[in-house]
């Protein structure tokens, strides 16, 4: 696999720092020999970062991207913003501080931006960061370690087990939970956050699934590819800090509502 230079300013893959980052040699470690690990020197990371009108934390989260000390690939799709984003993305990639930067011909939504970017992608392992700041890099570390180790396929960060996040929305949380249960009840797994955005796969895997949801359908599409799949699937527990409308939340009850629906299509009807 071709080496993916770091931005100026990103830590070195060192050994040290990715012993640090993964575990401290899991890889190598001789009783995982009937798993799939990944060397820690062979490790490239795909970064799907879709983007809409998020100039004012766009810059940021990128400087967070960068300063976790693996090696990587950003790759952010910009989704027909109209705020500055667009202008932003571009000086960014001059800057060398992302990869690539790709452009939608209209908005298409999160999800189409998403299948934009993967399939731009080349990393052995690809994960899926929101342009905002809800989602901390810095859980990176838990979301790779069973992957790279040889435990899991795909690895989802669960907003609700038991780390720091912030108290916002009591409906929104009800409404999670109902439409984790209706998922799980249908891919007869156990997840307790199917909508959540921190989702870390296999690269050739997740470049192997058919998605089709253009919107915020993506996130029960995939889990429903994933199980189809029977893909070996973890969750691990992340740090949330969510926002509220007036901080630029774009999610509403209309896409739980389709949330709904893209759960029973893509689980019952393919």
């Amino acid at each position: 696999m071709t080496s993916i230079p770091n931005p100026p300013g990103t830590p070195a893959a060192t050994g040290s720092s990715l012993d640090s980052l993964l575990g401290g040699g899991l890889a190598t470690s001789s009783h995982l020999r009937t798993r799939t690990p990944i060397l820690r020197d062979e490790l490239t990371l795909s970064v799907l970062m879709p983007v809409y009108n998020e100039r004012h934390f766009i810059e940021t989260i990128v400087d967070q991207v960068n300063a976790v000390p693996v090696r990587k690939e950003i790759i952010c799709v910009n989704d027909y913003s109209t705020d500055g984003t667009a202008q932003i993305l571009d000086r960014l990639l001059a800057d060398g501080k992302v990869h690539r930067v790709i452009h939608q011909p209209r908005n298409m939504g999160k999800g189409a931006a998403i299948r934009t970017a993967l399939s731009a992608s080349t990393g052995n392992v690809v994960i899926v960061q929101d342009a905002d700041l809800e989602y901390d890099p810095h859980d990176w570390t838990h979301l790779l370690e069973p992957i790279i180790d040889g435990r899991a396929d795909a690895v989802f960060g669960s907003r609700f087990t038991g780390t720091p996040r912030r108290v916002l929305y009591f409906w929104h949380s009800v409404g999670n939970k109902g439409l984790t249960m209706l998922s799980n009840m249908l891919t007869n797994l156990n997840l307790t956050d199917m909508e959540t955005c921190y989702k870390a796969m296999r690269g050739e895997l997740a470049r192997s699934l058919k998605l089709t949801a253009d919107r915020f359908g993506f996130e029960p599409e995939v889990t429903a590819r994933l199980a189809r799949a029977n893909a070996r699937i973890y969750e691990v527990p992340i740090s949330y800090a969510g926002r509220t409308y007036a901080e630029g939340k774009k999610i509403n009850w209309k896409d739980g509502v389709a949330a709904f629906w893209h759960i029973v299509k893509y689980n019952l009807i393919g």
